[in-house]
């Protein structure tokens, strides 16, 4: 059938679910969000009640049905989400407890645990991090065993979704690969891995590529949200997997930087080349035959918002007191390991901090420090990514602290790499959900439809201050040995 329609991408987030209605032309019609909470009932715990995800998609639905008369053309829903996350169900469906997230770090024991066994760096082709899913349900059969007796499924947060609208349990790879109990190279459940833990494959969805169809939405749905035709529910993707669609990195090489809450560099890989010893992310990709691998820092605009906590300045203004052009490298030096690290260290126990301040610096210094502590770690993360193969040519730059200039030819200069700023738009994980949903629902050919933005304007190494940033960054990584130590 010819496709006229319009297609909805979901982004089911930590702090909100975001909604983007697209048209047949791949253009953003409306854009909504509703927020919700997550709850911490004891230090390093993380959850969210499922239900607050289905009253989220009802308001975003409700708003976009009575605002949008191109709402009631929809034929395709594409779901993104947070990663990792445990959604238990029980034979019935029901939901036996609060999903534990991502950024959860309860099963910090159990993931070292489960770590040490050679087989799952192996099949998983990752380490086993604390936020997994498979040290959360080993927490659950240690600390909650009649829970975990009545686990029948377990499900991701996308996944979730897409069993509210159709009624089946599916999910996609790029999602599922975030779980440690997927072999990605083979694209398929480990029954070694879920044994390992006392799982079984049945406690699992069933699995398609994101840009699959997992099934058609629920007639009640349909009824209910005014809709005149039957609507295809594609296989979703992982959040970071649906930005790179949105962002169209899906060839060998092709990938972004994104200066966020934490930071990211993501590579897509046209082969399986994992490198757990690395901390690099190594997962499917959302479209078949496709891998991404991706270094994360998890505190970027967080140290710079850290810093404007602390003085009393937003993050604008602060880097608004730096000069147009860099400065040479700062004689302070800032840790950017607030929140702990995942590339290339694996420490969830490291914390920030500046070294070398003198009674001469001003908030002009430490913000220039904070910047380049978080260039610097994003280099270690591209390193890493270089040690797999992986080897950009350019990165498209996004995220809140790509506005910054300055931070831009600072970034561009340390990675000694070409940035390109894409024009004002929307290139996240919802654009990204609604084009796996375009393809789903009329056979697209995803070449054609992961197309990268237009770019505004190209962000090159200033080549005069290329080696003072080189000498600079090898001082970073020969102190963080020593820091290291101190801080923890």
């Amino acid at each position: 059938r010819r496709c006229i329609l319009s297609f909805l991408g979901i982004d089911l987030g930590t702090s909100g679910l975001r909604a983007m209605l697209m048209d047949e032309a791949g253009l953003a019609i409306r854009t909504v969000e509703a927020d919700y909470t997550t709850r911490s009932p004891a230090p390093g715990w993380s959850e969210q009640d499922p239900k607050l995800w289905i009253d989220a998609l009802d308001a975003v639905v409700e708003e976009l049905r009575i605002t949008e008369p191109r709402f009631a053309n929809l034929i395709g829903i594409g779901v993104a989400g947070h990663m990792h996350g445990a959604t238990l169900l029980d034979d019935m469906g029901n939901v036996l407890r609060p999903c534990i997230l991502w950024n959860d770090t309860r099963a910090a024991t159990e993931a070292a645990a489960i770590d040490q066994n050679p087989v799952f760096r192996d099949i998983s082709g990752n380490i086993v991090f604390p936020g997994f899913t498979a040290p959360k349900l080993a927490w659950v059969a240690k600390h909650e065993p009649e829970i975990f007796r009545k686990t029948a499924k377990v499900l991701l947060p996308a996944a979730y979704l897409n069993y509210h609208l159709t009624g089946d349990y599916v999910a996609d790879f790029s999602d599922s690969a975030g779980t440690s109990w997927l072999d990605i190279n083979a694209r398929d459940w480990s029954n070694t891995l879920l044994s390992i833990g006392g799982m079984d494959v049945s406690q699992m969805p069933n699995l398609v590529e994101g840009c699959d169809a997992a099934g058609m939405l629920r007639q009640d749905l349909k009824r209910k949200w005014g809709l005149k035709q039957d609507v295809v529910i594609a296989g979703g993707a992982g959040d970071n997997a649906a930005a790179a669609c949105g962002i169209g990195a899906f060839k060998e090489g092709q990938g972004f930087v994104s200066l966020g809450t934490s930071g990211v560099i993501l590579i897509a890989r046209d082969g399986c080349y994992p490198a757990p010893a690395t901390a690099v992310h190594t997962f499917c990709h959302a479209l078949p035959a496709r891998w991404y691998q991706m270094g994360v820092m998890l505190s970027a605009t967080d140290s710079l918002n850290w810093l404007s906590k602390i003085t009393g300045q937003t993050p604008a203004q602060l880097t608004r007191a730096l000069p147009d052009a860099l400065r040479t490298p700062s004689a302070v030096k800032f840790m950017p390991y607030l929140s702990g690290e995942r590339t290339p260290h694996n420490d969830a126990k490291v914390r920030g901090g500046f070294l070398n301040v003198s009674i001469q610096n001003d908030a002009v210094d430490l913000t220039q420090s904070v910047l380049e502590g978080v260039a610097f770690g994003l280099r270690d993360s591209l390193e890493a990514l270089r040690q797999t193969g992986a080897l950009p040519k350019a990165l498209y730059a996004i995220g809140g602290g790509a506005k910054s200039d300055y931070w831009l030819k600072l970034l561009a200069t340390v990675l000694q790499i070409e940035l390109q700023v894409p024009e004002d738009g929307d290139f996240g994980p919802a654009l990204g959900a609604a084009r796996l949903a375009q393809i789903a629902s009329c056979g697209s050919d995803y070449n054609t439809v992961m197309r990268s933005p237009t770019v505004s304007r190209v962000v090159k190494p200033d080549t005069n201050l290329i080696d003072a940033f080189e000498r600079a960054y090898q001082n970073f990584k020969q102190n963080f040995a020593a820091y290291r130590s101190l801080s923890c």
